[in-house]
């Protein structure tokens, strides 16, 4: 996640923000957008914050000297997924909110933590789960367990790798001789796999890789479809929805998705008249996303993939 960028200063900007409101931020992290959302909607507002990684509400509320009671009726601290919006405001009596806003990124207190397994510079286990209290599947059952066809789909759709096949097929053989436990296994094997030139890349030879398979581990593309499909009902007339994305997969989802429902008619264009019966229910904000600025790239390289993208509830 980005904290203290122009980014983020757009990205709350956009919401239209103001004291009373009732926000949601369903990607509570480190807690850089929260505090910024609630200089924006206090006196009179709520700020629910959702946060599917139970470690990072208890370090926010530690870093903010919240106690268990969460005394500070202003903000509402849910530990869950945010594709669950619908059932999180109905469980708190909210039928709507005034705006929501998600940063799909990672902390760096997740990519610091060697234990998490989500960064192929730190030696760790396979784990890569954001939430191991509800969570089963880890990195290392499916690089263990998975067959080649299907981890071969999963780098090359999630990761874009060009070397899918290479990799899958040195991690079956691999895999054959002793159970891969470790990121750094894991990094050596998909050294094996890819030639030369491709380890003195731009990125990491290993970043596709890891990418990969964080998403199959926590379905993130599949959360994001049902989260941004509950933001429909669940979002007030007038209201703002602002997300940034970091991988381009994942803003084709958003993209697509702001374009279907800003729309009157998605009929094939051969249709002599509308017959889908689809109304328009979202106006986009930004025809173009908004990205970060080179100053901003060079000092934060994480940054470089940002994009952000607003709409607005209008029925």
């Amino acid at each position: 996640m980005i904290h203290k960028s122009v980014l983020l200063r757009e990205a709350i900007e956009s919401l239209n923000l103001k004291p009373g409101d009732t926000a949601i931020d369903g990607t509570l992290g480190a807690g850089g957008h929260a505090r910024e959302i609630l200089k924006k909607i206090l006196p009179g507002g709520k700020l629910i914050a959702v946060d599917w990684d139970k470690r990072a509400i208890e370090i926010f509320k530690k870093k903010e000297g919240i106690g268990d009671h969460i005394a500070k009726r202003e903000l509402i601290l849910i530990n869950d997924n945010y594709a669950n919006l619908a059932g999180i405001l109905r469980g708190l009596g909210f039928q709507t909110a005034d705006a929501i806003f998600v940063d799909l990124g990672f902390s760096s207190d997740q990519i610091e933590d060697a234990q998490r397994g989500l960064s192929f510079l730190k030696n760790g286990l396979l784990d890569m789960r954001y939430s191991p209290e509800t969570q089963e599947r880890t990195a290392a059952e499916v690089v263990n367990k998975y067959p080649k066809d299907k981890l071969v789909e999963i780098f090359k759709n999630y990761g874009e790798e060009k070397f899918s096949k290479r990799i899958a097929r040195e991690i079956i053989d691999s895999r054959k001789g002793k159970e891969i436990k470790k990121t750094a296994e894991l990094v050596e094997i998909v050294s094996k796999a890819v030639p030369a030139f491709y380890k003195r890349g731009r990125i990491h030879f290993a970043t596709r890789v890891f990418q990969a398979l964080r998403i199959e581990v926590n379905q993130e593309f599949s959360n994001l479809s049902r989260f941004l499909e509950s933001t429909i009902d669940n979002l007030a007339n007038g209201g703002r929805l602002a997300i940034i994305s970091f991988h381009s997969l994942e803003d084709r989802i958003v993209k697509h998705f702001f374009k279907l429902h800003s729309r009157n008619c998605i009929c094939p264009p051969n249709f002599p008249k509308c017959v889908c019966q689809h109304r328009q229910t979202l106006k986009i904000i930004t025809k173009k996303p908004i990205i970060p600025a080179q100053r901003e790239i060079k000092e934060n390289p994480r940054s470089r993939s940002a994009k952000l993208r607003v709409v607005e509830k209008i029925a």
